[in-house]
């Protein structure tokens, strides 16, 4: 699939619900047209023990999929389980981009390794900046709140996704399997 154009970094980010989902709909696309898919995801604990319905579908269709992440901090005390597994992800990730391998790779909930201080905001933006225009850079889709503007500079498109209402605030709703994960 390589060579359909301009690889774009684009980024998904807001206090909104929607994120990931529209990640995984880049997923699906790409997938439709042939692309070779990977997804690094940043904080969130291993999907199988989640339940997750996008890996439920997209592993078995040969999506690569990684989990670097304990959970989110306010589930457990695990912020040095994160940082540690957040650095882990960002040089997979880094593999995935030199490999000429994948045409497009999720880097989901990734903007709080770099809000939360444990992976240098500066050097991947540089990095990704360096590397964006080579040879086999795939699409790469970031997902998160608070996307740090190092990355936003950087991109080719960002959409916020902005929450007007979500039941979960207003009514204190569990999160819902279909709607969430």
């Amino acid at each position: 699939m390589k060579g359909t154009g301009n690889p774009q970094i684009i980024i998904y980010t807001g206090d909104g619900k929607g994120k990931t989902t529209a990640a995984m709909g880049q997923v699906v696309r790409a997938l439709g047209h042939g692309g070779r898919c990977a997804v690094a995801q940043f904080i969130k604990a291993d999907p199988a023990r989640l339940d997750c319905g996008e890996w439920r579908t997209l592993a078995p269709l040969g999506v690569l999929w990684k989990n670097f992440g304990s959970g989110f901090t306010w589930e457990a005390d695990n912020a040095e389980r994160n940082r540690a597994l957040c650095v882990e992800g960002w040089e997979q990730a880094k593999r995935w981009i030199s490999s000429q391998d994948i045409d497009l790779l999720v880097m989901d909930e990734f903007t709080y390794a770099l809000t939360m201080g444990y992976l240098d905001v500066r050097k991947i933006a540089t990095w990704l900046d360096d590397h964006h225009g080579k040879k086999g850079f795939p699409h790469l889709v970031v997902t998160g709140r608070d996307c740090p503007q190092e990355l936003v500079a950087i991109a080719d498109i960002v959409s916020e996704i902005r929450m007007v209402k979500h039941s979960s605030v207003e009514k204190g709703r569990k999160a819902m399997a279909m709607v969430e994960f």
